[in-house]
């Protein structure tokens, strides 16, 4: 009788690749200054820097970088997965952060938007990469928009 083997999950595979995807953008963006990855799909990126809910240690993520005014605003959306992502969770347990645009780290805390702020800030993010209200068709859950506000 062979031993049977477990395949990973589907989110398993999804999660393990956008973590190799995430780790390779970051170095690249870090050593150019955002000189390499300071872009994606015609969309200016930052990375956001949380501390983990868990381990206590910082975790950088590549995200799209949508301004609004001197705050930066940033898109739960997982691709439209039903699960929130983990800068998210991380956010919410401890809302200092630091996000990086081109060469300047700026540090943020982080807050969730209002329904009624939501309902102004998701044009602007839907302007910045129209895929987002795909993603919000795709998933049952309401998709957070993040604001990031310089704390200096």
């Amino acid at each position: 009788m062979s031993p049977s083997v477990k395949l990973p999950s589907t989110n398993q595979l999804k999660d393990g690749l956008s973590r190799l995807f995430m780790a390779a953008h970051t170095q690249v963006f870090r050593r150019t200054g955002g000189k390499i990855g300071g872009q994606f799909r015609g969309a200016e990126m930052m990375l956001l820097t949380t501390t983990g809910r868990k381990s206590g240690e910082p975790r950088t993520t590549p995200l799209m970088c949508i301004r609004d005014g001197e705050r930066f605003l940033a898109i739960a959306s997982y691709g439209g997965d039903d699960r929130d992502p983990q800068w998210f969770k991380n956010l919410q347990a401890r809302p200092e952060a630091t996000v990086q645009v081109g060469g300047e780290t700026i540090p943020v805390r982080a807050s969730v938007a209002t329904p009624e702020e939501k309902k102004a800030l998701w044009p602007k993010a839907v302007a910045a990469y129209k895929g987002y209200d795909g993603y919000q068709r795709k998933t049952s859950r309401d998709i957070p928009v993040v604001i990031l506000t310089r704390t200096s």
